[in-house]
């Protein structure tokens, strides 16, 4: 974990250690205190990833271990989004109470302040499987993202939306078709009328097959 000042100039907040979380893929979101929250793919305690904070002292807490149980989630490569209370939200790529051969589909979690996990959704390839992005919310606290495989239409990853209640919605099941894409790693982006636009890895429409950018219209 790095700061960059204005000038160019580089101060190592903290260096990882595998105990306290490797590998962090996604960015870090920040609160107003200037708190920095992120993610770690692998290490913690379990050696399937962590969350964590660093305050502005660069000490570094670990507020979750992956996996604490049967259904928990685990490998979390997106970030973290943040509500006004301090609770966090994020994706695991793999676990929960899913299929896929087993092992999980991943899932949807929710890191109340104190640390507490609660996991909100756990996806089962019909309705999304192996979601990587960063969540993004709307004022109501749905919560939107997507996943890179998955859905009975063809499955090639699905566009969601998650409710306060946990109930998800497919909004969009990728059939790599046509000129619709496939496989979408990245997250959303929703404008202040409620589209989302967004981008998928592949496509079927030409013979580069190197993917799309999409809108959902609200």
């Amino acid at each position: 974990m790095f700061k960059l000042d204005a000038a160019g100039n580089e101060t190592v907040l903290h260096s990882f250690a595998r105990a306290d979380g490797a590998n962090p893929y996604p960015g870090v979101i920040r609160d107003a205190k200037g708190n920095l929250y992120g993610t770690t793919d692998g290490g913690g305690t379990q050696g399937f990833g962590t969350v964590f904070m660093i305050d502005t002292n660069g000490k570094e807490t670990v507020l979750h271990n992956f996996p604490t149980g049967a259904d928990d989630g685990y490998f979390v490569w997106g970030g973290l989004v943040r509500d006004a209370k301090g609770n966090l939200y994020g994706t695991t790529f793999g676990g929960g109470a899913g299929g896929c051969s087993g092992n999980g589909c991943g899932t949807v979690f929710k890191l109340s302040p104190s640390g507490k996990e609660t996991v909100l959704f756990s996806f089962d390839s019909t309705d999304g499987d192996h979601p990587e992005d960063t969540l993004i919310r709307d004022q109501a606290g749905n919560l939107y993202g997507t996943t890179i495989w998955g859905n009975t239409r063809s499955g090639y990853g699905v566009a969601f939306m998650l409710d306060p209640q946990g109930k998800e919605t497919v909004l969009h099941a990728f059939a790599n078709s046509g000129k619709d894409g496939a496989s979408p790693s990245a997250g959303l982006f929703r404008d202040k009328q409620g589209n989302l636009y967004g981008t998928t890895d592949w496509d079927a429409y030409n013979s580069c097959g190197c993917g799309t950018i999409f809108r959902l219209s609200q």
